[in-house]
């Protein structure tokens, strides 16, 4: 089976993009809730800043964690497609 690579990485982004929107908004609620990882947000993604500008701020750790949930995706999906090509060489 050869994964769709550029579907692959939209459907990573997507998800990615969601748990980082969905922590931040409710970061954003209670203060408490998921501050280790948008700490760790704040130290990957550049101009994101964890405390400042309240929502605009998950707005653009959002749109980081899509980009960066894409490129992860479309590696993946390319890597499984090479292994999946040279299993089937050796089999």
């Amino acid at each position: 089976m050869k994964l769709a690579v550029w579907r692959f990485g939209c459907a990573v982004s997507s998800v990615w993009a969601l748990c980082v929107f969905s922590a931040g908004l409710v970061n954003l609620i209670s203060s408490s809730y998921g501050v280790e990882l948008l700490k760790l947000m704040d130290s990957i993604y550049p101009g994101y800043h964890y405390g400042q500008w309240g929502f605009w701020g998950v707005l653009v750790a959002t749109l980081y964690a899509a980009l960066d949930g894409w490129i992860v995706g479309v590696v993946l999906a390319w890597l499984y497609n090479l292994y999946a090509r040279l299993g089937k060489q050796k089999g």
